[in-house]
């Protein structure tokens, strides 16, 4: 019976994983918060985990119908993300192990997205070509085993959902950015400007996003207001065509390298209409075999995290009482 926490940026997330069956997962999102801001503020997050994360820890366990004293492994998220938001979930969850003397794991947030396709009725078997993307996580990975993955492809900047909010905000959209561009560009052609899709050379499986972003800033620069007003959703669709075109060549290409027949898509940009509908289209024509967990399990949730700590090995008690977060360091391979 494992407890898992998730709170590596802004969603206060606590799910309960009985072997294969799901019994809660918990997510109090905090965008209402940083709305105001147009983006994720680091110390208001951290700030609002501490508030939260008793609470959404208790509901998990009403909702599952379980009690503390019957959980026997709890997981975290220890990397990467926040550092002050990953050290609330981190100290809350070594505090609960400790107390109750059972094992702990400590687990890569990429590795949690990889895990979700491990859920739900259809899961996902090995091998696989896993594209991660999100705002604040850009990877292509080679699924061998529950346990064993390659990384092929990461972003070297900025990430591909963190490239779709700022386009947003330069185009005057609200928060959450990407949700808003990727209603106003379905209304535009994205044959109207033609934006860079940087690093695109054959073999190379890495993505740079922050090219993309400074070239729809000079556009709309050099832009009448008039002109980019009566354009607004062709230039979206432009811009969003670019970033997604670069995100299904090189999935695409990493599933021909490594001669996979399908293709998962997680983390918050697998919600993208366009992502979602072109993948869809490509894998059709190529007779791959397309999976996407589905729109709850794409974004950051504890129920994957729960999933991930069934097939990493645990710290015993008390060994884990060192353990630490960790900010950066991506995809540990």
């Amino acid at each position: 019976m494992i407890l898992a926490i998730e709170t590596s940026c802004d969603d206060t997330c606590a799910a309960i994983l009985d072997e294969e069956r799901l019994l809660a997962n918990i997510v109090s999102s905090q965008t209402e918060f940083h709305e105001l801001y147009g983006g994720v503020v680091p110390e208001v997050a951290s700030r609002h985990h501490l508030e939260l994360i008793n609470a959404v820890i208790a509901e998990a366990l009403t909702v599952a119908g379980v009690k503390l004293a019957q959980i026997t492994r709890v997981a975290v998220t220890t990397r990467p993300g926040l550092i002050g938001a990953l050290l609330v979930g981190v100290a809350s969850a070594k505090s609960i192990a400790y107390s109750l003397g059972i094992e702990f794991v400590g687990i890569n947030h990429l590795e949690g997205h990889i895990a979700a396709n491990y859920l739900g009725p259809d899961p996902v078997e090995p091998p696989f070509i896993c594209l991660i993307a999100s705002g604040g996580h850009t990877s292509i990975i080679h699924v061998q085993e529950r346990d064993r993955f390659v990384q092929l492809g990461q972003t070297l900047d900025d990430a591909a959902g963190e490239a779709l909010d700022k386009g947003a905000r330069l185009l005057g959209l609200g928060y959450p950015g990407g949700a808003e561009l990727d209603k106003l560009a379905a209304m535009g052609d994205p044959g109207y400007a033609t934006f860079p899709i940087c690093l695109n050379r054959a073999g190379n499986l890495d993505f740079s996003f922050s090219g993309v972003k400074t070239a729809l800033y000079y556009f709309l620069k050099q832009k009448k207001v008039d002109e980019v007003e009566k354009h607004r959703a062709d230039i979206a669709a432009s811009y969003q065509s670019a970033i997604v075109s670069a995100i299904i060549n090189k999935t695409l290409a990493a599933a021909r390298a490594c001669d996979c027949s399908r293709i998962s898509l997680s983390g918050g940009v697998s919600a993208n209409s366009e992502l979602r509908g072109r993948f869809t289209s490509e894998c059709e024509k190529l007779d791959l075999k397309l999976s996407i967990p589905s729109p709850g399990l794409c974004t950051d949730n504890a129920a994957m995290i729960a999933s991930a700590a069934r097939y990493l090995p645990a710290v015993p008690f008390p060994g884990y009482l060192s353990v630490g977060a960790v900010a950066s360091g991506g995809f540990a391979v």
